[in-house]
């Protein structure tokens, strides 16, 4: 099976944060107008922020609470993968719902609103059918440039181990249930691209994305996160490679950039990584650091994972960071429970 474009290029390896054509430098942008401008657009984390948010996630089990719970009891039932934003005074948060290999695998993405970050009310539910996709994964969630509200979401393509990510948009989050989706990373033959997190600021949109390379049929679950520029979060342009597994550690098969807090010069990233194949679906949660700002690749710290649920369900995975006004930090992650099931979770890092 042919795609129409190659794989991501892994060739640049930018200095500083790369500039998306048609945005202003930093320091120009008109904030009054941007529909994003209370949100993480302008945040800078501090030197506390990894160890406030490793430290909360070290005592996870007694500080967070369950948001959603998986749809049934039982190994490869899934509630998840979540992406969340704080827009005008509410939570708004996208995740993804699996039933096992079979059975339905990914069949729902859902975005949902919330007052307090904790009790949501569903707004839209799409399907894998309406997407054409075998199973359905982690989805972003954001608003373009014209106030539109974007939900990106990952696609996989029936009777193939190839992913691809679709974008609808709609004026409102209720109207994104009757969007008409288009591919916007479609992947090649040699390469499946899947769980995109997504930046906006005033150079342009970043984006991180795991990548699986596809050359053997037997290994596909093999990954590593790629970045890539955008001047409208359309269009993209991959310029590297962000993060690889270390050999002879536990994320050697592969690593997932799950979040990033965006600070030009050393920003933080957080992702899954697993030490094997056999760990497919239980990753475990660990923290890099970015040396070349946003462009150049980032450094993963410590020799163990910062987070991860007690076995034999081990995963604590997809963590995404919602920095808020106050400083503090609201978490949102997919976490192992002992059935085998997982949940999607929720906590509060006060700043």
């Amino acid at each position: 099976m042919v795609y129409r474009t190659g794989s991501p290029s892994v060739s640049g390896k930018a200095r500083q944060t790369p500039r998306a054509d048609g945005f202003p430098l930093r320091g120009s942008a008109d904030t009054n107008s941007d529909p994003l401008a209370e949100s993480s657009a302008g945040f800078r984390p501090t030197e506390a922020t990894p160890g406030a948010i490793t430290a909360a996630l070290a005592d996870w089990r007694r500080r967070s609470r369950v948001v959603v719970y998986p749809p049934s009891p039982g190994r490869g039932y899934w509630a998840g993968g979540p992406h969340a934003l704080f827009h005008q005074g509410s939570y708004w948060l996208a995740y993804r719902l699996r039933r096992p290999v079979g059975s339905g695998r990914g069949y729902a993405n859902v975005v949902a609103q919330s007052d307090d970050g904790e009790h949501f009310r569903t707004v839209v539910v799409v399907t894998r059918e309406r997407f054409a996709a075998e199973s359905l994964e982690r989805p972003a969630l954001s608003i373009g440039d014209d106030g539109r509200w974007r939900l990106y979401v990952s696609c996989a393509t029936p009777g193939t181990a190839h992913w691809r990510v679709d974008l609808t948009e709609a004026q409102t989050p209720e109207g994104l249930a009757a969007a008409r989706p288009r591919t916007v990373l479609p992947g090649s033959d040699r390469m499946a691209v899947k769980d995109p997190v997504i930046h906006r600021d005033e150079h342009g949109w970043h984006l991180w994305a795991s990548c699986h390379p596809l050359d053997d049929p037997a290994h596909t679950d093999r990954m590593t996160t790629r970045y890539a520029i955008s001047g409208n979060g359309v269009d993209w342009r991959w310029l590297g490679t962000a993060l690889t597994g270390r050999a002879g550690h536990w994320d050697a098969r592969g690593v997932r950039v799950t979040a990033v807090l965006p600070d030009p010069d050393l920003p933080l990233a957080f992702y899954d990584g697993r030490a094997t194949a056999e760990e497919n679906f239980e990753e475990r949660t660990g923290l890099a650091i970015g040396r070349s700002g946003f462009g150049g690749p980032f450094a993963a710290v410590g020799e163990t994972p910062v987070a991860q649920s007690p076995p034999p369900a081990r995963a604590l995975r997809y963590l995404s960071v919602v920095p808020l006004a106050d400083g503090s930090y609201r978490l949102y992650f997919e976490a192992g429970r002992a059935d085998g099931s997982h949940e999607l979770r929720t906590m509060l890092v006060p700043g």
